[in-house]
């Protein structure tokens, strides 16, 4: 598996609060939550971001509340993959679960810019920067993390079984 996109760069702490906003918390279907998806910490995400584009963050991305809703309108977004030096670990779970690709890899997130081309090889780990040439090792995703992410989340692996 891989994805292939340019970058929408963050810092530290991107909380679930500022990925979907509570206000949007009750919107029915993934496409709504995507039209809102980063909205407080980047009002202009939406109309910038392209199907197949990456997010890049720092530290601790997806702090906050327990909501699939925050992985979900990324991915409804487009986003073909989250980088980061680290995520909050119930977010981790969650983009798993709905089929999110995400991958830590600090080295990554401290040199990847906004706006870079990035190419993210899931099976190795590899992360290329396209747009300067540089590579860094990512923690690849063991086997059963890769047939739930391309099943499209854990609900459909376990219905296709």
């Amino acid at each position: 598996m891989k994805a292939n996109g340019k970058v929408h760069k963050y810092g530290d702490n991107v909380d679930t609060d500022v990925i979907i906003p509570a206000r949007y918390l009750n919107s029915t279907t993934p496409e709504e939550l995507a039209e809102h998806c980063m909205e407080d910490i980047d009002k202009d995400f939406v109309k910038n971001v392209n199907k197949g584009d990456i997010i890049v963050a720092n530290k601790n991305f997806g702090c906050g509340s327990s909501r699939e809703h925050a992985p979900i309108s990324i991915k409804a977004s487009g986003v073909s993959c989250v980088i980061a030096e680290t995520f909050a670990r119930i977010f981790y779970r969650n983009a798993i679960n709905i089929g999110l690709p995400i991958i830590e890899c600090p080295e990554a997130a401290k040199k990847i810019n906004a706006g870079d081309e990035v190419s993210v090889d899931f099976d190795s780990g590899l992360i290329t920067d396209v747009t300067t040439g540089e590579t860094f090792t990512g923690q690849a995703f063991p086997e059963f993390m890769q047939k739930i992410i391309k099943a499209e989340g854990l609900v459909n692996y376990i219905n296709n079984k």
